[in-house]
């Protein structure tokens, strides 16, 4: 039997406006869409993952609302398991989203039942957690819960995966506990707190930065650059972004997650998975909304048959640098 994915995380409402283009501060303008959307950065992985056919639990609140019942049927009809997924008081988490017509966002998220994801409830999901093959986390969940992650994945030596988002500065006992850390550019620049030149000689140093912070291995979402792989002492590769035409970028991130443990979980390379993960990301922005956008395992496997890309090195001049 394979051991679950596991993912301990925030599990919203979306509540999306698309426009022709985000807002300037103190701007109104007329929008030409609202729907909503099952989300929430654990969520969007955990569907991701089940939609791609591996199996998956979800440890995360929904208040007692309507929301919270709305929220739990829809990881339930995506195939995740939602044994650990408490019920508490007061509201669901939201977020709030505005998408422009080149697939951009911004997002404001609101995480009501999700604040009150503490330690003691995931001392209760410990069964699960020690059946767990990996652990998925993120930051739209109280920190010292993450912290308490870490330290449980250390002792049970299961690979936790963090995804530093909401962007935020991270303790360095808790970086060494991560066998990945997967920030985007913004989060990379918060993580370390310096700037780093464009192009692909800047995204080698700060993977080095994040490294000798004791994070075992790292991997930058690049956006439409791709992302670099950086593990440990060796050499460092970067692998290219799909070709398409976007419409809603949000929950990229959490499918290419998704899409990386999937790929580790089967057997894998590295490169390979973050290749399969690419592909998965790449079907979600073609399409709206967070979680309706993840694509099954099928989708992904036709993708990948029609598309195909080209892995880079870091150059041997820039290894010799450090």
């Amino acid at each position: 039997m394979r051991k679950p994915i596991v993912v301990v995380g925030s599990i919203n409402l979306d509540l999306v406006v698309g426009a022709d283009r985000i807002p300037q501060v103190g701007e109104t303008i007329i929008g030409n869409s609202f729907n909503t959307f099952y989300g929430g950065k654990g969520a969007n992985q955990a569907v991701a993952a089940a939609k791609l056919g591996y199996p998956v639990s979800m440890v995360g609140n929904v208040g007692n609302d309507a929301f919270g019942t709305q929220l739990r049927d829809g990881l339930e009809n995506a195939g995740v398991d939602t044994t650990y997924v408490n019920t508490v008081e007061g509201a669901s988490g939201v977020a709030l989203i505005t998408t422009g017509r080149r697939g951009e966002n911004n997002i404001v998220v609101v995480p009501g039942a999700n604040g009150q994801l503490t330690p003691k409830l995931l001392e209760k999901a410990a069964t699960i957690l020690e059946r767990a093959g990996f652990l998925l986390a993120q930051l739209e969940i109280p920190l010292e819960t993450v912290d308490y992650l870490a330290q449980f994945a250390e002792r049970h030596d299961i690979p936790l995966m963090l995804d530093p988002a909401p962007a935020r500065e991270l303790p360095t006992a808790l970086l060494r506990r991560l066998t990945w850390i997967t920030p985007n550019e913004t989060e990379t620049l918060e993580l370390l707190k310096t700037n780093f030149e464009n192009g692909d000689q800047g995204s080698y140093a700060a993977a080095e930065r994040l490294l000798d912070c004791g994070v075992k291995n790292v991997l930058l979402k690049l956006g439409s650059r791709g992302c670099l792989i950086a593990q440990g002492t060796l050499v460092k590769e970067r692998i290219p972004a799909f070709s398409v035409d976007a419409v809603d970028t949000t929950a990229a991130g959490d499918a290419f997650n998704a899409g990386f443990a999937v790929g580790l979980m089967r057997g894998s390379t590295v490169v390979r998975s973050a290749i399969f993960a690419s592909a998965v990301a790449a079907i979600s922005v073609t399409r709206p909304g967070a979680q309706p956008s993840m694509p099954t395992g099928n989708e992904v496997d036709r993708f990948l048959e029609q598309h195909s890309i080209t892995t880079a090195q870091e150059p041997s001049y820039t290894r010799q640098a450090r």
